[in-house]
């Protein structure tokens, strides 16, 4: 009892520190007159994969490969299969051509990226530091491109920083905020590592199945609701562009940033099998993207119907 009590502890301290955060760091953006674009390519895209990237550091700090990796690898099959499949459902998502072709080189890069590292085995500093240079150096070309040649991608931008919820009203509340967010993510990964790794061990299965489940799809939170609140909005644009970014920023950052951090060996089922799934589901949401530029309600069922396969794959091994 005491194990799922710090898991579930764990989960809900990581949504309301993310919500916390991204909501005070957006309305400090905002004071100081920075612009939608910018928060809406950077600051909420951070701000919901915090509780990934606390969850990944905290737990490659106690050891846990299986956990840090798979919880990255888990929640970007977990966003497209699961998160942008139920938002496909809910309201189908138009694709922008112009945008499409830069983010899925970006996000097919940071697959393969991934693939390349899992089955090279370890990923330390430099590998790390090369990660998140990349990142930085996507995220300038974007703001960079859109600035001199505005789109829709810019307004999916804009979008994404108008649906944050708003906070304080005062520069002071608003980084008081954001600095509660960071300290009540960083208990909620504590409790969710020390949770997960006590249940791992009851249950006689690997860490690894642990953070490909139940860890990934509680960090996801976020992403999960700022998708399918996005959708409900009809604005099917920032829910597709929410798991683009995220499944980027998960693997260029956080893996890049855990690693330098704390060098990771990369667990063996992740490198014969889950890797592999991950890139195929990369490939998956390519294709449906890129033909008739929409994601249709038909194609959100086939992602939702792959992750209870998937889902199912797990736990049957377990």
């Amino acid at each position: 009892m005491d194990t799922w009590m710090n898991i579930v502890i764990g989960l809900v301290l990581l949504v309301v520190g993310g919500e916390l955060l991204v909501r005070g760091a957006v309305a400090s953006a905002k004071a100081l007159g920075v612009s939608p674009l910018l928060i809406g390519l950077t600051l909420v895209g951070f701000g919901t994969s915090t509780p990934e990237l606390v969850t990944s550091v905290t737990a490659a700090l106690n050891g846990s490969a299986g956990i840090a990796v798979g919880n990255v690898v888990g929640s970007n099959i977990a966003n497209i299969l699961f998160i942008l499949g139920l938002s496909a459902v809910i309201y189908p998502m138009a694709v922008n051509p112009k945008g499409f072709k830069r983010d899925a080189l970006m996000v097919s890069f940071a697959a393969l990226a991934c693939l390349a590292v899992a089955l090279y085995g370890r990923m330390g500093m430099v590998l790390g530091l090369m990660f998140v240079a990349s990142l930085l150096a996507y995220v300038v070309f974007v703001y960079v491109q859109e600035k001199q040649s505005p789109d829709e991608a810019a307004v999916v931008a804009e979008h994404r920083a108008e649906d944050a919820r708003k906070g304080p009203a005062t520069m002071a509340l608003s980084v008081a905020m954001a600095v509660a967010g960071i300290a009540i993510t960083i208990f909620g990964a504590r409790f969710l590592v020390d949770g997960s790794i006590a249940l791992a061990k009851g249950l006689g299965v690997s860490d690894t199945i642990i953070g490909l489940t139940i860890v990934a799809v509680g960090t996801s939170m976020p992403e999960l609701v700022t998708s399918v609140m996005a959708a409900l909005r009809k604005h099917a644009d920032v829910a597709y562009g929410n798991i683009v970014g995220s499944n980027i920023f998960n693997v260029l950052f956080i893996l890049g940033t855990t690693s330098m951090i704390q060098p990771i060996e990369m667990p063996a089922q992740i490198a014969a099998f889950d890797i592999w799934v991950m890139l195929a589901t990369t490939g998956l949401l390519v294709y449906f993207a890129r033909t008739g530029a929409k994601i249709h309600r038909w194609e959100g069922w086939v992602f939702i119907g792959c992750y209870a396969a998937y889902t199912g794959y797990l736990i049957s091994i377990a």
